[in-house]
């Protein structure tokens, strides 16, 4: 048995989240609340000779009404979301940066992918114009540690700063490693959770190549079944989630609102093969385990789980054995829903907007439903919360990210 974490209790003040349900954390946990779907066929692009042809794409989005418009032009996508996302937690914390020790404060938000239509576009400038028409702003903007360091200047954070990058589970991994950062009195306050904008031609072709991405174009809005006997493969979604942690004595000392505790955080890899889960949960079982043991708490405290539920035929089906290894009996009995159902998968982004929905949910007392699931696989046998939101006792939560390469990632929230 692993030992609980040591250190300095670790608090959430502020949450901030743009995803496909809106631009705010609101407009996200009434739309997920109200099971409202996301999804729709993809705009950024012509998407007509692609295999998949659909994503849950922020719409509306003008950075330049969100950020200064010099930066939103100097920056990828996926830094605008992460950037305006980390705006909303600082403010939603009630945190004033100019009054805090900026050597205290730190950030960590990471991208599984990056600047990707930087990428694409700048690429394409090199052919179609050759290399002295290429931005100057092209590296910094495409980097994925660039929406830690943007954030940092914006709030005079000279704390611990970097991007994490572990594909799928990477948001989650980011938060756990801010907390580690607060525990050891690296510091105080962390701004941390992950952003993704991967809507992209270059990105959809990779993906549709590997046959990960639903293919059921004609019905966009049903196309995201986690743990549903029809599930055809996970669909693309694009946004952040970011946290403000803090040390419960720091929030304290400012009579800051707390949301609840982050109290356990575990990473694991399968060591198993370079996309497909282990077969038989372990890697998942182990992070899971770790996750509550650092917390400590035992697993029949857990009332919710925010399963990764991608919609893909191995990810739910191993998923849940993995859920039945560390739970035993209490997996037919705790909650579990998968938001990418509404969301779509945001990658990198997966982990900062799932743990944004875990506070929700002990702040709410609600929890967010699995939508489309119609025709449960007999192998996913557990309650998803199918179709419809409810009310519900809930003081722990535990959330799972997995990644390519065989990244996995579980964080326990609590009640304070």
């Amino acid at each position: 048995m692993e030992t609980p974490s040591t250190g300095r209790r670790v608090v959430v003040t502020g949450l901030g989240a743009i995803t496909a349900l809106g631009p705010t954390v609101d407009d996200f946990w009434a739309g997920l609340l109200a099971g409202r779907n996301g999804i729709g066929r993809v705009t950024h692009f012509d998407p007509a000779n692609f295999s998949s042809q659909i994503g849950a794409e922020v719409r509306g989005w003008d950075a330049a009404q969100n950020m200064d418009p010099k930066e939103a032009r100097r920056n990828d996508r996926y830094t605008h979301f992460g950037f305006v996302a980390a705006k909303q937690a600082v403010a939603d914390s009630g945190l004033e940066p100019a009054r805090e020790d900026g050597d205290r404060v730190g950030v960590l938000i990471g991208s599984g992918i990056g600047g990707m239509l930087t990428f694409e576009t700048q690429l394409a400038v090199l052919a179609e114009r050759g290399p002295r028409k290429v931005s100057p702003f092209t590296i910094p903007s495409l980097i994925g540690n660039m929406c830690s360091g943007l954030v940092a200047i914006e709030y005079g954070a000279r704390g611990p700063n970097f991007g994490v990058v572990s594909a799928c589970a990477t948001g989650t991994h980011a938060i756990g490693e801010a907390a580690h950062m607060i525990r050891r009195g690296d510091a105080d306050v962390m701004i941390a959770g992950g952003s993704e904008a991967a809507i992209t031609p270059f990105a959809y072709a990779s993906f549709c190549a590997m046959k990960a991405m639903s293919t059921r174009n004609a019905e966009p809005e049903k196309a995201c079944r986690p743990f549903d006997r029809g599930r055809d493969g996970f669909i693309m979604g694009e946004g952040a989630g970011v946290l403000v942690l803090e040390s419960l004595e720091h929030a304290r000392a400012r009579g800051a609102r707390v949301y609840c505790e982050l109290a356990g955080y575990a990473a694991t890899c399968d060591a198993f093969h370079i996309t497909q889960p282990d077969p038989d949960g372990k890697g998942l079982s182990m992070a899971m385990k770790r996750a509550l043991a650092s917390a400590a708490v035992a697993p029949e405290s857990i009332d919710y789980i925010n399963a990764h539920g991608t919609s893909t035929p191995y990810n739910d089906k191993f998923e849940t054995l993995a859920i039945k290894k560390v739970f035993g009996d209490h997996a037919r009995r705790v909650a579990i829903s998968s938001t990418k159902s509404m969301t779509g998968h945001l990658l990198g982004a997966a982990g900062g907007v799932e743990s944004v929905v875990c506070v929700k949910t002990i702040q709410a007392q609600a929890l967010a439903p699995t939508i489309n699931l119609d025709d449960p696989d007999p192998d996913c046998d557990l309650d998803y919360v199918p179709n419809v939101a409810r009310s519900a006792r809930v003081r722990t939560v535990l959330s799972n990210n997995l990644g390519f390469g065989g990244q996995n990632a579980a964080i326990v929230f609590r009640a304070i």
